[in-house]
């Protein structure tokens, strides 16, 4: 394959370019379901942020099949035998479906207790518990999906996953100000209206991979039998991606937890942060995603030389990505804030922290870019030791070290920032030390 032909910076871009706008389709969701929502209300506001910050955890929870499954496609393609794994995508795929709906059920009849546990009350609670009764039917596509759009990253094509993104977010967009306020025939029917919008364009998502999985690769979407040999090394990797996101997951709760009990404006001001934060990391999970690819190419041909020198190139591409969305954010410290809320009190708390939000973009560059290339390598044990660890010796003590001493949203967001500074150089360390020519690579 072509592991042994020089990769270029345009080689790069040419796969994180599509990367970068697939990847922003789900917050970009996210975001336009906050932007319109946050017109109708502070408890509006503050719901959304809780009930779709819990279903994205949800999904990066259970989607690490997807990093998987890049792996394990990226590997056989850079050894020419792809066909040797046509039977194992389609495995993946229901096993995540099968995976999202017992989820599905089970989330979905607990939604009062879960959001209970992030000091939800009253009228916030109601309005978390009705987006997410809605909201939550797209589990299962979602983790299908993803599984769907980790084989298609694994052969080398990002501008499928780009295409499914594009129409995803576009649906969103148009239907989310209909159904919410409604038009003509259509009710209005406020942040139900928000969560319908969400779950129409998954769907519309889901069937068209589907289709692009039947027409325009060697795999389809009905197993030809229910075993494969690479299954158990797929759930190994599968299972310490897992624990790995159940680490970052509590820093998302923490930080929604504490946030929602400091009153409705401090999770307004945060879910705003949050929103943009998450968006971010999306876009600079563009160059990750490259990086995912090459690396699982390159680790399947056995250019151990060429991945080093990539993998770097990758990282310092993701860190310049990671400077200029810093600087537009300083540019429109302001007047970002406004697009989302028209509250001043949630406006003048969101200013008041939105300045480490940018002062994280570069450092977490550096995480999410090793991230991608960790994952590309199959390094699942080693991304779960590195987040576990810096969960609990970096962000736990941060946040409730902060809380004690009256710190607020400042408490919440330093222990981010510490945390993503952890993460980046521990990453940084291990893979200097794991692949610099000379050290001894680990293969598989």
């Amino acid at each position: 394959m072509s592991g042994r032909h020089p990769i270029t910076r345009r080689d790069i871009d040419r796969l994180a370019v599509p990367a970068i706008i697939s990847g922003i389709a789900e917050p970009i969701i996210s975001l336009v379901d906050t932007a319109f929502v946050g017109r109708l209300g502070t408890a509006d506001l503050a719901a959304v942020g809780i009930s779709a910050s819990f279903f994205l955890l949800v999904v990066w929870v259970l989607a690490q099949t997807r990093s998987a499954v890049l792996a394990v496609v990226a590997r056989y393609y850079g050894e020419d035998r792809l066909d040797e794994i046509r039977g194992l995508v389609p495995l993946a795929v229901w096993m995540n479906f099968a995976l999202g709906l017992v989820f599905f059920l089970v989330t979905n009849a607990l939604a009062g207790p879960i959001f209970r546990l992030y000091n939800a009350q009253g009228e916030v609670l109601e309005k978390a518990i009705a987006y997410y009764h809605v909201r939550s039917f797209g589990h299962p596509m979602v983790l299908a999906t993803f599984a769907l759009t980790g084989a298609f990253r694994g052969m080398q094509n990002l501008r499928w996953n780009m295409w499914l993104s594009v129409t995803g977010a576009l649906i969103n967009l148009v239907l989310n100000p209909i159904l919410i306020f409604g038009w003509g025939p259509v009710p209005a029917m406020g942040i139900r209206g928000s969560a319908l919008a969400s779950l129409i364009a998954q769907v519309v998502m889901f069937v068209s991979a589907i289709v692009i999985l039947e027409r325009r690769t060697p795999f389809r979407i009905v197993p030809v039998r229910w075993t494969h040999p690479e299954v158990p090394s797929l759930l190994l990797l599968s299972g310490n991606l897992f624990a790995r996101t159940i680490a970052l997951n509590v820093c998302y709760y923490l930080g929604n937890r504490y946030a929602t009990g400091y009153g409705q404006a401090y999770i307004g001001a945060h879910s705003i942060a949050m929103n943009i934060w998450l968006f971010s990391a999306f876009f600079i999970d563009g160059y990750a995603a490259a990086g995912s690819v090459l690396a699982g190419r390159l680790n399947g041909s056995r250019d151990w030389r060429q991945l080093y020198l990539v993998s770097w190139q990758v990282v310092r591409r993701s860190i310049w990505i990671g400077i200029g969305l810093a600087v537009l954010y300083a540019l429109l410290y302001v007047p970002i804030g406004h697009l989302f809320t028209a509250d001043l009190e949630v406006h003048r708390l969101f200013v008041g922290i939105f300045w480490m939000v940018i002062v994280t973009q570069p450092l977490n560059a550096i995480a999410f870019a090793f991230d991608g290339i960790f994952k590309g390598l199959g390094e699942g044990a080693l991304l779960r030791n590195v987040l576990i660890l810096s969960t609990a010796l970096v962000f736990v003590p941060v946040i409730l070290i902060g809380h004690q001493l009256d710190g607020l949203l400042f408490a919440v967001w330093s222990a981010f920032l510490a945390w993503m500074a952890a993460r980046s150089l521990a990453l940084a360390v291990s893979f200097q030390r794991r692949y610099r020519p000379g050290s001894g690579v680990r293969t598989r």
